[in-house]
């Protein structure tokens, strides 16, 4: 029985991918297009995001206890066009522009009941050993976790959904709602688009922090009422003063998204009595925090582990021009540059670097 519908006869031959063989090791060459099962979609890429967990793969070969064992096709923040559809599927056609949710559950655990799915054990994630992920020409995913892009919603917004979602998923752990002051520690991609959300759902003053100035210039110009320059050996209490000093109050929460040590402690020390401090970046794996602190004043420490039901919120939010996203992209590279552009990333130049996969489609 045949399990898909086809755009057309046939395809190029060509799957050009990004492919991470080792440590250091990054190559551009051509993978087999995958055929999609019942439940799936295949995909031509349009425009993948580089995050910094691709640059960290690529330079470390590692991610905690994820190692990079056998070669693995980098990036998540994606989207695409459908070209072929498995015959299960129901809501997605040929043709239709998608967003790609990276990471989908393999099996219907208690956390998939729940509506945690992002905690499952089994979790299959984009990019992340053992799974490959979608810098290429063509990608086979979940239909279920590919979302359709309305049409005022650009191919690259429907990339930035995934950073996006990070920032919903956090916003939501702190409980930021109407009238909410808050603290967003960090002002990269990740820092922006919690504070991107944090205004969204209705905070009225958000004070962003980073070392670099230009990233400050870039929160100002996104919302961010009072931006903070800090640098390294600051002393986590006098961090908190500072803060203090700008809002005229502590604020509710704190989003943490450096994964410093120093910038946790600031972040608890700001937080005001019976707050919440959410915990994004990732660090070093044990820290020193003043917990008798946090305890003693009711601060709440909640970890944020990617996102879990936030696309079709993410969509409604650009469709409708509540969240502008398009800023963050500095950068936009074809896949055949993708060594220039993940050296970009890694230096730190601009905000978001931009793949661009669809050789007859360069444009955002």
């Amino acid at each position: 029985m045949n399990t898909v519908k086809s755009a057309e006869a046939s395809m190029a031959e060509e799957n050009l991918s990004v492919v991470l063989h080792s440590q250091g090791d990054l190559r551009v060459e051509n993978r087999p297009i995958p055929e999609p099962g019942p439940n799936d979609v295949l995909l031509q890429m349009h425009s993948v995001g580089i995050c910094g967990s691709d640059v960290h793969y690529w330079q470390h070969g590692r991610i905690g206890d994820y190692v990079v064992t056998k070669p693995m096709v980098l990036g998540h923040e994606a989207s695409g066009r459908v070209v072929k559809v498995g015959s299960a599927v129901k809501h997605l056609d040929v043709g239709d522009r998608v967003a790609i949710e990276p990471g989908s559950p393999r099996e219907m655990d208690e956390f998939f009941k729940n509506g945690r799915y992002n905690l499952s054990p089994t979790i299959f994630f984009c990019a992340t050993p053992p799974d490959d992920g979608n810098l290429c020409r063509y990608y086979k995913h979940s239909a279920n976790f590919c979302y359709k892009l309305p049409d005022n919603v650009t191919f690259e917004e429907g990339a930035l959904i995934e950073p996006l979602s990070v920032g919903i998923h956090a916003c939501r752990r702190a409980g930021v709602t109407l009238g909410s002051i808050v603290l967003i520690c960090g002002a990269g991609t990740i820092g922006l688009v919690c504070l991107l959300v944090a205004k969204a759902m209705g905070a009225s003053q958000v004070v962003i922090t980073d070392m670099l100035p230009e990233r400050l210039t870039k929160a100002k110009e996104l919302g961010a009422d009072f931006q903070l320059q800090v640098k390294m050996g600051d002393e986590p209490q006098h961090l908190a003063k500072s803060v203090e000093e700008q809002l005229g109050a502590q604020p509710h929460v704190a989003i943490e998204c450096s994964g410093v040590e120093g910038s946790v402690q600031a972040a608890i020390y700001a937080t005001r009595s019976g707050g919440v401090v959410a915990l994004v970046g990732v660090g070093a794996q044990m820290v020193t925090v003043p917990l008798s602190n946090a305890a003693l004043r009711e601060v709440d420490i909640r970890g944020v582990f990617r996102y879990c039901n936030t696309w079709p919120m993410a969509i409604a939010m650009l469709a409708s021009g509540k969240v502008n996203v398009k800023p963050l992209v500095t950068h936009r590279f074809p896949l055949e540059q993708a060594a220039q552009a993940f050296e970009t990333t890694r230096q730190g130049l601009g905000i978001k670097v931009m793949l661009k996969c669809d050789q007859k489609d360069q444009k955002p």
